[in-house]
């Protein structure tokens, strides 16, 4: 399972290469699910449309208007670019979010209140995995495909929530049983030197 954010998503050499590699790995027979997040994308959108952006404990507060934008650039523009850069590699990539074939399921996420141990901080439609069906994936890779997966999930009430991508990629590598985890990112406190 391969998580790609930050400029491995912005800098369009990065992206080439990434789309290179995930593609040569599955041409020497390693299954690969890409999953991905799109932060800096989406608060340049954000930014378009005059939305504030907050944080929580580095979780973004999610309106309804903001996961309109968030489901827009992450499930739209982040996912399709990643699907025809890996296709354009030689990949074989099908675009995908948590909501298709019910591959996850959610629940809307609560933080606690650092300054009261009873109190929880709403963040909107935040969620937090409750379960991954990995029927999908092992169909897709079975069949020689490459799975490109947009963190967005269906709740048990047809809500739909944004998850961090982070915890998808390592959620969804324990279902599978991945041999490896890879997270392309330029996070603070996760780079290498």
């Amino acid at each position: 399972v391969v998580k790609a954010g930050g400029n491995a998503l912005t800098e369009q050499t990065l992206k080439k290469c990434f789309a290179h590699d995930v593609t040569w790995l599955q041409s020497v027979g390693i299954n690969i699910v890409v999953v991905h997040g799109g932060g800096p994308q989406i608060e340049v959108y954000l930014k378009k449309f005059n939305k504030k952006i907050n944080f929580v404990d580095g979780m973004r507060v999610t309106d309804s208007e903001t996961l309109d934008i968030v489901e827009m650039v992450l499930a739209g523009k982040v996912n399709k670019e990643i699907v025809e850069l890996i296709n354009h590699a030689g990949g074989k990539a099908v675009g995908l979010t948590g909501q298709d074939g019910k591959l996850i399921k959610a629940k809307k996420m609560l933080i606690k209140n650092k300054n009261s141990s009873n109190e929880k901080i709403d963040l909107g439609s935040v969620g937090e995995i409750e379960s991954i069906k990995p029927d999908i994936l092992s169909s897709l890779l079975c069949n020689g495909f490459i799975p490109v997966i947009a963190p967005i999930a269906t709740g048990a009430k047809g809500e739909t929530y944004n998850i961090n991508a982070d915890l998808v990629a390592g959620k969804i590598a324990e279902v599978l049983g991945a041999e490896k985890l890879v997270l392309l990112t330029n996070t603070p406190g996760v780079l290498d030197k």
